[in-house]
């Protein structure tokens, strides 16, 4: 996966991000790796992903779902093990750990992006 920074217009909000663009690396998410850490500090940005799963996870996950242009289109806190969201029209997904989505106060249609670092 690559590694970068998730900014909201233009300016930094999540300074250690993965992204996720290939099936596989899409697949396995987080599954096996560390818990991100709090205070969204680490993301994981999914692309294509209009849905995400949180099975075989050993903890709950804060998801943003976002348009094709990074417009925050919907936000699900603290989703536990053994669950599923979507959103019809999402088409990139950041996954947080709990408490980041209270952290970045996320706007309905205001612009995340992604930078590689």
């Amino acid at each position: 996966m690559k590694r970068g920074v998730i900014l909201r217009e233009g300016h930094p909000i999540v300074p250690q991000a993965w992204y996720a663009d290939r099936p596989w690396n899409r697949l396995r998410g987080l599954l096996a790796r560390a818990p991100l850490r709090g205070g969204a500090v680490q993301a994981l940005w999914l692309a294509p992903c209009p849905s995400v799963h949180t099975f075989g996870m050993g903890y709950p996950l804060d998801i943003v779902f976002l348009g094709q242009n990074g417009c925050v289109l919907a936000c699900h806190e603290s989703v536990p093990p053994w669950r599923m969201r979507w959103c019809r029209s999402a088409r990139q997904t950041v996954e947080l750990a709990p408490g980041g989505i209270a952290a970045l106060a996320p706007v309905r249609g205001e612009e995340w992006s992604w930078q590689e670092t």
